[in-house]
């Protein structure tokens, strides 16, 4: 399984263009990922030029290496691209609808193969008495 991973606000707090705190068990869950369950970690941030680098040895530093860096895999040159999007089963970015979930939900979530469910929306058959979500929620 290759997973592509944002690192702003997924692997450390926001603060770029500095390289924010450790979000706890980040690193660790992506290490395991790669160990246990044989995944191939992406690394996919808009952070280029030396801001990429210092990510890339952060994480390096931590025991935590990329199978690729804004690529689909290790060799990928731009002009190689026929796609801006990365070939990656599961995308790990702090902007999901839903926003991130915690790391130890995200291990679980992989390494079962089930998704997060949804709430599910239970309404009465009577269309005159649905509320929709936003009346649901600030009730």
């Amino acid at each position: 399984m290759t997973i592509a991973v944002d690192f702003d606000g997924t692997i450390v707090t926001h603060a770029y263009p500095a390289i924010g705190k450790p979000i706890p068990f980040a690193i660790e869950t992506l290490k395991k990922l790669q160990r246990e369950d044989m995944c191939q970690i992406i690394l996919y941030t808009c952070r280029e030029g030396k801001l990429l680098e210092d990510a890339v040895n952060y994480c390096k530093e931590r025991g935590l290496e990329f199978y690729a860096v804004n690529a689909s895999f290790p060799e990928e040159t731009p002009d190689m691209r026929v796609s801006r999007k990365l070939d990656a089963d599961v995308f790990i970015d702090d902007h999901n609808l839903g926003g991130l979930p915690d790391w130890g939900v995200i291990y679980q979530m992989i390494h079962s193969g089930k998704p997060l469910q949804p709430v599910e929306m239970r309404f009465n058959d009577d269309k005159s008495r649905r509320k929709s979500l936003l009346e649901r929620l600030f009730a």
